[in-house]
Parts: C-alpha cells; structure tokens; sequence
C-alpha cells in the first residue's frame, strides 16, 4: 500500500473513532430533552446500557470476522450497520424504539475503534504504528471534550433528532476513504469455517454476564436473585465455550493468543486499570457536586485534566516504548495511577478545585502510559492472521473491566450510605477500593516481559507491509 492510501486509511478511521467517542457523551446530554418528548423514562438507563451491551459484546466477533473475511469488507458492514443504527435512532417514535435502534447502533460501533486499531496496526510498522495509535488516542480524547458542549447545543438550537442524523455524513466520507484506500487487500485462500456454536455461547454468556452486571449496578447490591442467577447461567455458558473453541477448526477466540505472557498481561493490566479507573470516575462529579458544592459545569471541568492527561501522554508513550521498552512506560503508569487513587482516598471536605484537577491530571497520565503501549505490545507479539481478535479481545476485557468497576463501586457506596454513613464517608470508601483495586492493576503491570519492543516483536510485525492483509 503506497503512502497516499495509507494517509486516507488514517483519516477514514479518525472519522469513526471520533464517531465513536462522541456518542456516549452527545446522546447523555440530549436525553432529559429526549425523555420530555417520547417519555418512557423507566427505559433511560437502556438507552445506554442495551449500546453499551451490543457494543462490548460484539467486540471480539468484529476482530475475528475481519481475520477471516479481511479488514475492508468486515469494516465497511460495521461502519453501515453504526450508521444505520443512527439514522433509525434519528426517527424514533418512544423510548422502546429509540433503545432497539440503539443496540443497532452500538453492534456496529463495536467494530469502529477495535478495528481501525487492528488496521492501523496491519498497515503500518511498529514504529509508525506506535506514532499512529498515539494519534488515534488523541482524537478520542478532543472527541471526548467536544461531545458534552456540542450535544448541549445541538439539543437546544435545533433538534436531538440531529444528534443522530449528524453521524450520516461523516460516516459516509468514512466509509468513501475506507472502499477506495483498501481495495486489493489479500483475501484468505480458501472459504473460512465459522465456529457458530462458539459465537452462540460467546454471546449468550457474555450478554448475561452484562445484565447481571447492570442489574448490580442499578440495585447497588450483588445478592439479589436477578443477579446471581444471570451470572451464573453466564458462567456455565462461558465455561461451555471454552469447550467449544478447545474443539474449533477455526475458534471465534483462539485460546492460543492466550500462551502469550504479552497478551496474558495486557488483558489483565487493562481490565484492572479500566476496572479502577472508570468504577471510580463516575463517583468522582458526585462528589464534587454535592461534598464540596461546586456547580455541574465545575464538575466537568475538573475530569478535563483527566482527558488531557492520558490524549498527551498516550502520544508520549506510544514513541517512548521504542527507546526503553513496555514495561518501563507501563510499570510507569500503573505508579503514577496509584499515586492518583491515593490522593483521591484522602479527598474530604477541605479539598480545593485545583487539587480536585491535580488529582485526576495524574490519574489521565497513568491510564496514557498504560493503554495504548499495551495494544501496541499486543499487535506486535500476535501472527498477522490472529491480529483483529488479538486487538478486539484486549478491548473487550477493558470494556469489561469498566462495567464490573461502576458496579463494584456502587454496591460499595450504597452499603455504606445504608450503614448509616454520611455521603462524604461513603464516597471515601469508594476511593479506598478504587486504590485496592489499582495496587492489583500495579502488580499485573510485572506480568509485562522486559526488554526492547523491537525485539518482543514479530518479524512479520516490524515493517510495513507492502499491502493491507486480510
């Protein structure tokens, strides 16, 4: 592939990443004008939970369909089916509706971000990969700043309708650079067998895994029946298909990305570092709102610095793991995400808005050095046919991570307020598990071999290939 394409690549897979980071945030401002409009606010929460459900469970499914039937055509049906999922979301009726649609969108934003890191990782060499993740990182951060204040505005000049139907035209321009810049990537040699039976059991299990965890999360407690039964019906589901896959000619999820010590660790540090950081931050504007008593617009100016923090070094880390290796930059930033969680188990009524700032700055510099050298460490230790699942699973055990985290945390600070305890001590009992769990994710950060990345790198991996492979 010749540089002109491998630029259009680039800028296709910016455009859906920056999609993707957006969405969250835009449609939580839009919804009170939503819910007002179609009311059915006793489904709010599934506006969220049913995107955020399709989305993490189809993660791994998007990486391994791109393996088989190559990274242009896999990606181009994500990207249409996101893009549908917003057009119909634009035209919903009521609240049941607008959640479907939903989870139409979410299956297909599960392959944007996994799958434009699996093709950035394909076309380009290890150390212009480094440099081009770093780039990718930052637009999921500028996207993450620019979401909340552009979804306030297009919910008040115009219509939330817009939130969705504005996707349209950049996902098309998406999609027009990925069909032209991809075009004669190398197609497997013969017709791939799908592990149906593991992509039934893969996804029956992990959806009721993640409806335990919202059910958890939304009563605060993990005894009820309607969360023990789901997580145990998707433990034995998950157990079947790892019997499954055991037996596959060709696995959904090979269990051999697993004897790597590179992947074993990046999957771990990831979804404990997820698990700490996203559980605890979404306590973090409570508690700046009502223990200090600072406005809604405070708030979020004080989780700023955490997005700067990790979009600036992300870039940082992604060059500086060439000169001194992974582990370093990540034994790095598990450090300084504990110094974060430590500060943050000291919060109290005496604590000022700059320190607020200061403590979640360290935070976001601590997630920068850990998550983008770990899926560069990931792409560059994994044979090029295993390269989509490889880059999709360790997304997923992230997005895993954070879901268990904000449950965890919950049920923690409802225990305590239930106790009796004043919010402020509750919120502090928060931050001390937080910090448990980021001093395990510190330990994990040792699985993660030493030496040079160069060297922990596949031959196949280093250089650039002369085409996009499938």
């Amino acid at each position: 592939m010749d540089e002109r394409r491998r630029r259009r690549v680039l800028v296709a897979i910016m455009l859906a990443i920056f999609l993707s980071a957006m969405e969250s945030t835009v449609v939580a401002l839009a919804m009170p004008t939503v819910v007002a409009q179609l009311g059915g606010i006793r489904f709010y929460s599934w506006v969220f939970s049913g995107y955020l459900l399709t989305q993490t469970v189809s993660m791994p499914l998007w990486g391994r369909f791109s393996d088989l039937y190559g990274r242009r055509s896999v990606y181009l049906i994500g990207l249409a089916t996101f893009l549908a999922g917003s057009a119909l979301s634009g035209t919903a009726q009521d609240m049941v509706q607008l959640v479907a649609f939903r989870m139409i969108q979410g299956l297909g934003a599960g392959s944007l971000m996994t799958l434009g890191y699996t093709i950035i990782g394909e076309i380009f060499g290890l150390e212009r990969r480094a440099k081009m993740q770093g780039y990718i990182s930052g637009v999921w951060g500028v996207a993450s700043m620019v979401g909340p204040p552009l979804g306030g505005l297009i919910t008040d000049h115009a219509s939330w309708r817009w939130v969705f139907y504005l996707n349209l035209p950049v996902g098309v321009v998406a999609m027009a650079l990925v069909a032209s810049a991809l075009r004669g990537e190398a197609r497997p040699g013969r017709r791939p067998a799908i592990d149906w039976w593991g992509v039934a059991c893969f996804t029956t299990g992990i959806v009721l895994v993640m409806l335990a965890l919202a059910e958890a999360g939304r009563a605060a407690a993990w005894s009820g029946a309607a969360v023990v039964a789901p997580l145990a019906a998707g433990g034995a589901v998950l157990a079947a298909f790892v019997a499954v896959e055991r037996r596959a000619r060709e696995p959904i999820v090979p269990l051999r990305l697993f004897a790597s010590r590179i992947v074993v660790a990046a999957v771990v540090t990831r979804a404990l570092a997820a698990m700490a950081m996203f559980g605890t931050l979404a306590f973090v504007p409570l508690f700046v709102q009502t223990v200090m008593g600072l406005t809604a617009t405070r708030s979020g100016a004080v989780l700023a610095p955490f997005v700067l923090g990790w979009v600036l070094l992300s870039a940082t880390s992604a060059r500086l793991v060439l000169r001194v290796g992974y582990r370093s930059v990540v034994i790095a930033g598990m450090g300084c995400l504990a110094g974060a969680f430590l500060l943050l188990s000291r919060w109290g009524m005496g604590l000022s808005f700059v320190g607020a700032m200061r403590d979640v700055l360290l935070a976001g510099v601590g997630m920068g050095l850990v998550i983008v050298p770990m899926l560069i460490a990931v792409q560059s230790a994994v044979p090029r046919a295993d390269l989509g699942v490889a880059t999709s699973v360790t997304q997923f055990f992230m997005s895993i991570g954070g879901a268990v985290g904000v449950s965890v945390m919950g049920t923690v600070m409802a225990q305590r307020l239930a106790a009796g305890l004043p919010l402020a001590d509750a919120l502090h009992a928060v931050f001390v598990t937080g910090l448990v769990v980021c001093v395990g994710a510190l330990a994990s950060a040792f699985l993660v071999p030493p030496g040079r990345a160069q060297d922990l790198a596949r031959a196949e991996m280093r250089g650039e290939p002369g085409r996009a492979g499938g």
